[in-house]
């Protein structure tokens, strides 16, 4: 298991050691709107700990090999991926082809999180999300569904604590929509 290593609560300390860099692929408007306010859920709760990076990358740009290959080595370099979509059957396969990319290489990462619309929590792209957490040996949390569990697993790591409370009990963050 990855951890990470951040500094004291409360310390100002915010060499570049300390950065928690987030990647963030999205499938559209709506499902990028959802990553960035989970992502800023983690800087307003966890910004004085560290500086916070981050790069999103649009489905769609991810079927360019450059692009893919930039968007690969961001995903090697994180500390946290997180994957945007709507529900559906099937991540698109240029979206595949760059999580099998990064999976390849051996990221730093300490979680995959999965961001989708309904409320169903047995699909294809959570399982698919799921298995590729495990390949890479990190944690994966889902919205809405899969959780670690409610444990002490995570006191030790504030950033996976952080993303476990709003992932499973951030009323706003399970709701979002187009008009809110």
């Amino acid at each position: 298991m990855h951890t990470l290593s951040l500094p004291a609560l409360g310390s100002s300390d915010t060499e570049g050691s300390n950065a928690l860099n987030v990647v963030i692929a999205y499938e559209d408007l709506e499902t990028g709107k959802r990553a960035m306010k989970t992502y800023d859920y983690l800087v307003e709760h966890l910004g004085d700990q560290c500086l916070f990076t981050n790069q999103m990358w649009k489905f769609d740009v991810l079927a360019v090999p450059k692009l893919r290959d930039i968007a690969a080595k961001d995903a090697v370099a994180a500390d946290i991926i997180i994957v945007a979509a709507h529900e559906g059957n099937e991540l698109p396969a240029e979206v595949k082809a760059w999580i099998q990319q990064w999976l390849s290489f051996n990221t730093r990462a300490s979680a995959l999180v999965g961001l989708f619309g309904a409320e169903s929590v047995d699909t294809p792209v959570r399982d698919y999300l799921a298995s590729i957490a495990k390949r890479a040996k990190i944690e994966f949390f889902c919205q809405p569904g899969l959780w670690p569990g409610k444990s002490n697993k995570h006191e030790s790591n504030p950033t996976l604590a952080v993303l476990a409370s709003v992932m499973q009990e951030d009323h706003e963050v399970l709701h979002w929509g187009i008009n809110e």
